[in-house]
C-alpha cells in the first residue's frame, strides 16, 4: 500500500503546491533519524530534544517516531517521490519521551510537553502529533495530569492532534490523552483488514468511542492499515495503527495552517467537522467521518 493512497484528494493540494511551508510540528513519540526524507537538499528537523537520554544529536531507537515523522512530513526524496507524506515541507521538531521499545512515563511525556510550550514560539509550533495513549485498563479521566497537558497546549494556540488507540473494537476503548474533549482524535478508517501489529495477527484495531466520561470519539478516521514511511534505518517500512493515521491528520492541518495561518485550533477542528465524509457508521467508530483534503482546503 502507498503511503498515503486512500487519503481523499491529497493529489488535489501537492498538484497546487500546497505543501505545509513554515508551519512547525512537534512530534513527541521516540525520537528520529536524519532520513534522506527529512534533510535532503533542506534540513526541516529543526530541533531535537530528548528526555530520556538527554542526547543532542538526532537517534531513534524504535522507529516508530520515524515512522510517524514520514507519514507527516516525508518528501519522498529516498524513494524519487515515491512515498511523499502528507507536508512535505512542513517543519520537525522532535521531541524523544519513549524508550526504544515505545514506551514510557507520565512524567517524561509531560516534560516533552513543557519543553514543547517553552518552544512554541522559538520553532513556530502551530501543532503537536501525539501518536501514543495509554492502555484503557487504567484511570486516565480528564482530570488527569495528562490531559491537563494536552489541554493546556491547545488552550496555548497549539493545534493538538492524538491517536484514539489501538485497543477496538469495544466502545470506550478511547486511550489517553485521546479522551480529552478538546483535542483532535484520530482513528482508522481501514481498520478492517487483517495486518501485524505488536507481533501478531490482529483487526478492527482502533479505538472506540464514546470515552468513559462519555465524551464522543474519536473526531476523525483516516487510513492507518499498512502504511509506508520512513524507517530508522533508511529506506522504508510497512507499519499499521492509529499511530500511523494520527500524522496524516496533524500533515492535513499543516496544510490548512499553510493557506490559512490565522485560524485558531477551535477554528481548525470545527472545520475538520464541518467538512468531514460521512462514512455511514456510528461516530463511536467513524467520528465525524473520513478526512477530504480537498474539502478541508477549499476553506
Amino acid at each position: 500500500m502507498d503511503r498515503v493512497s486512500g487519503i481523499i484528494h491529497l493529489d488535489w493540494a501537492h498538484k497546487r503546491r500546497i505543501y505545509g511551508k513554515g508551519v512547525g510540528v512537534a512530534v513527541v513519540d521516540t525520537g528520529i533519524v536524519p532520513h534522506p526524507d527529512f534533510v535532503y537538499r533542506r534540513n526541516r528537523i529543526l530541533a531535537f530534544h530528548d528526555v530520556i537520554r538527554r542526547r543532542r544529536e538526532c537517534y531513534d531507537d524504535s522507529g516508530h517516531g520515524t515512522h510517524v515523522a514520514g507519514i507527516l512530513a516525508g518528501s519522498g526524496a529516498a524513494s524519487s517521490g515515491k512515498y511523499t507524506g502528507v507536508a512535505p515541507e512542513a517543519s520537525l521538531i522532535c521531541v524523544k519521551v519513549l524508550n526504544r521499545k515505545g514506551n514510557g512515563n507520565i512524567a517524561d511525556v509531560l516534560k516533552g510537553f513543557q519543553w514543547v510550550l517553552e518552544n512554541k514560539e522559538r520553532y513556530r509550533i502551530r501543532i503537536l502529533n501525539i501518536s501514543v495513549g495509554t492502555a484503557v485498563d487504567k484511570d486516565y479521566s480528564e482530570d488527569s495530569a495528562l490531559v491537563k497537558g494536552v489541554n493546556e497546549l491547545w488552550d496555548a494556540g497549539i493545534v493538538v492532534v492524538a491517536a484514539a488507540g489501538n485497543n477496538g473494537p469495544l466502545p470506550q476503548s478511547i486511550g489517553s490523552p485521546g479522551n480529552s474533549r478538546k483535542v483532535i482524535t484520530v482513528g482508522a478508517s481501514d481498520d478492517d483488514v487483517l495486518v501485524e501489529m505488536d507481533g501478531g495477527k490482529i483487526k478492527d484495531y482502533s479505538s472506540r468511542g464514546p470515552t468513559k466520561e462519555c465524551i464522543k470519539k474519536p473526531d476523525i478516521v483516516v487510513p492507518g492499515s499498512n502504511i509506508v514511511s520512513c524507517s530508522c534505518r533508511g529506506g522504508y517500512t510497512i507499519k499499521s495503527g492509529t499511530s500511523m493515521a494520527t500524522p496524516v491528520v496533524s500533515g492535513a492541518v499543516a496544510l490548512l495552517l499553510s493557506r490559512y495561518p490565522e485560524m485558531t485550533p477551535r477554528e481548525v477542528k470545527l472545520h475538520l467537522k464541518a467538512r468531514a465524509v460521512d462514512l455511514g457508521m456510528p461516530h463511536g467508530r467513524q467520528g465525524w467521518g473520513l478526512l477530504d483534503i480537498e474539502r478541508l482546503l477549499s476553506y
